[in-house]
């Protein structure tokens, strides 16, 4: 445990990034998800409207630092190349 005022503090602060990081990881992996479940059910129209929301979510937690940008790229293009493959 943290002795020092600003030992505690940067703990809070830790914690507090910690769950902000997840849980913007949670939704990016959730999104991810739905949208392969869309081209494994070949609704490849509603895939590729929900692909814009997904590069939306990929490019938010990059832009916020959850993820690295080129871990956003290399995910969304492996996300359109699935799409282009049901296509």
């Amino acid at each position: 445990m943290p002795i020092t005022k600003s030992a505690k503090k940067a703990l809070r602060n830790s914690a507090r990034k910690q769950e902000f990081n997840l849980r913007h990881k949670r939704d990016m992996l959730w999104a991810e998800k739905k949208l392969r479940k869309l081209i494994a059910d070949k609704k490849t129209k509603e895939a590729q409207e929900f692909f814009q929301k997904v590069q939306k979510i990929i490019d938010k937690a990059a832009k916020r630092g959850v993820i690295k940008d080129n871990t956003a790229s290399r995910k969304k293009s492996r996300l359109s190349a699935v799409i282009r493959k049901a296509s």
